[in-house]
């Protein structure tokens, strides 16, 4: 080894420095204290527990151009009245599975089939949605196309549903198909990230209460680039179609510019983002207009808390990523939220309810304000150790339509990989 050379403290890299260069093991796992209080904004509805989850995979390399990976998971959870189930719990899973032909990075053209993780527009429209104890994956065939700065993936995909206990399996007629481009090197150093959606779900539910089916068609674009030192992102997301018998009608978006002042000691990255996303004001008139949320990330979309979604919503953050140490990142922020429409509910990350709607719009816009705290420092190589506190201070809206409790969420994490 040359002279100042660091050995690696990760045990799989003893373990693959030994083994043939066609064949590699890798490993995680985390540990994560979390819990809330004020649940629904209720007093005394608290629950603390512990999560632990352990990834093992294997890459098999015969040749350059080719490769088949798989990777099993085990997480479970501990304490409180949490389900012992999908997303908190599912014990011995094959997460990914999967072939590839060429490398989706470099080649000309490239196929991946089986189990896999996908991950569009930032994780806005899909996303792995790590921090959850149980991330997602599909059961999908995706190529990917390059030409110069051109980028084309076409994909066939089902979300893999989970059940604890048992091996994850697609939903039948429950999926997504999509084209999504990416036009990189344009002038300014601007990327530009065109993208057309399918989605079909089975058995959702109309307005009126018939069940049908979801066929809706999404469209949009993302932007992203840096002009003189100032970052800026925006995504917009159209969506048509019908659900049985109601006629889908939607949008969202996303718009983010940020700074990163490198004369300032710990080079903080400052970060202000407006999003907003339409709510449905008339439940009974056969329009859905609600924004429908495909399958983004389930963690800090929009605040550290994961009460609020980017549905129905209207919402402005303020963030700064500093690092005061080598090893340390620390990020505070601060967010102001409102419903897009008074007539419709409040949801969560996933599109669940938080909170009913008020159908005659008396409880108002506007929903609150978060503060957000959260730090991580790095022990070793491959190992963080993390903590995290978001507080909701209600506004109208949760005063008027729950008990109008303060929400807290906090959590403290190890996670390690070898």
């Amino acid at each position: 080894m040359p002279l100042g050379a660091q050995q690696s403290l990760m045990p799989t890299d003893e373990l693959n420095r030994a083994l043939p260069s066609w064949v590699s093991f890798a490993g995680e796992q985390r540990l994560r204290l979390e819990g809330f209080s004020a649940g629904a904004f209720e007093p005394g509805n608290d629950e603390f527990y512990l999560l632990h989850r352990f990834r093992f995979s294997m890459t098999l390399r015969p040749a350059t151009w080719w490769r088949i990976v798989a990777q099993t998971q085990d997480a479970r959870v501990w304490g409180g009245n949490i389900p012992h189930a999908p997303p908190y719990q599912d014990t011995w899973d094959l997460r990914q599975a999967y072939a590839e032909l060429g490398d989706p990075d470099k080649s000309h053209a490239a196929l991946r089939v089986g189990r896999q993780e996908i991950s569009l527009g930032g994780e806005r429209l899909v996303g792995i949605s790590t921090w959850t104890n149980v991330s997602r994956s599909f059961d999908a065939a995706r190529a990917t196309f390059r030409y110069r700065n051109l980028k084309l993936d076409a994909f066939a995909a089902s979300i893999v549903v989970l059940r604890d206990g048992q091996i994850g399996s697609a939903d039948a007629g429950n999926n997504l198909h999509g084209l999504y481009g990416t036009v990189s090197k344009l002038p300014g150093g601007l990327t530009l990230e065109p993208y057309f959606l399918w989605r079909l779900q089975p058995h959702d539910v109309a307005e009126s209460g018939a069940i049908g089916n979801l066929d809706m068609k999404v469209s949009g674009a993302r932007l992203l680039g840096k002009i003189h030192g100032v970052e800026y992102n925006t995504s917009l997301v159209f969506e048509r179609g019908h659900l049985a018998t109601d006629r889908v009608d939607a949008w969202g978006g996303g718009w983010l510019l940020g700074h990163t002042f490198i004369s300032f000691a710990g080079t903080p990255r400052l970060a202000v983002e407006y999003n907003y996303a339409t709510g449905d004001g008339n439940p009974h008139d056969g329009r859905h207009n609600t924004f429908e949320l495909l399958y983004p990330t389930r963690h800090d979309l929009i605040s550290l808390s994961d009460q609020v979604g980017w549905k129905n919503i209207e919402h402005v953050r303020a963030r700064v990523d500093w690092k005061p140490g080598p090893k340390w990142i620390v990020t505070p922020s601060y967010s102001a939220i409102w419903l897009a429409d008074a007539h419709d509910g409040l949801y969560n990350p996933t599109g669940l309810v938080v909170v009913p709607r008020v159908a005659d719009g008396s409880a108002g816009r506007w929903v609150g304000q978060e503060v957000d705290l959260a730090a991580q420092y790095s022990i070793l190589q491959g190992t963080q150790i993390g903590a995290g506190f978001a507080h909701i201070f209600p506004g109208t809206f949760l005063e008027r339509a729950t008990p109008g409790h303060s929400f807290n969420y906090s959590y403290l994490q190890i996670s390690t990989k070898f």
